[in-house]
């Protein structure tokens, strides 16, 4: 997965926005105003930190040693990924759209339903 497409397939979800708090190096893709991706688009290899089940994080780390611990983040919650093509790229995009599903699943409900309007 090159970096244009990660930040495109990230972007292609409703209502996400890319950010740069942390500066014009790190990429923080969100989702009415909450963070579902992380990434330092130009760095190589290129890794994008997700939000994750804990139980499945675990998981994950230990079948995969491209997916550790959440640099920065609060590591039972988040994963860094290594996308640098040692993944499936379809892998990378399900892990991407599940960190997206598990922060709309924690908005509240009417925003939740404005998500889902065309």
């Amino acid at each position: 997965m090159t970096p244009q497409e990660l930040r495109a397939f990230c972007l292609e979800f409703n209502a996400a926005t890319e950010e740069f708090p942390f500066g014009p190096e790190t990429s923080v893709f969100k989702v009415l105003g909450k963070l579902f991706a992380l990434s330092s688009l130009d760095a190589e290899p290129l890794t994008v930190n997700l939000k994750c089940e804990p139980e499945i994080a675990v998981q994950l780390r230990e079948e995969h040693p491209e997916i550790v611990p959440g640099y920065h983040m609060n590591k039972r919650h988040w994963n860094t990924v290594t996308a640098d093509g040692s993944l499936p790229d379809r892998m990378v995009r399900e892990l991407i759209e599940d960190s997206y599903d598990l922060v709309v699943a924690g908005l509240p409900k009417a925003e939740r339903l404005r998500l889902d309007r065309p």
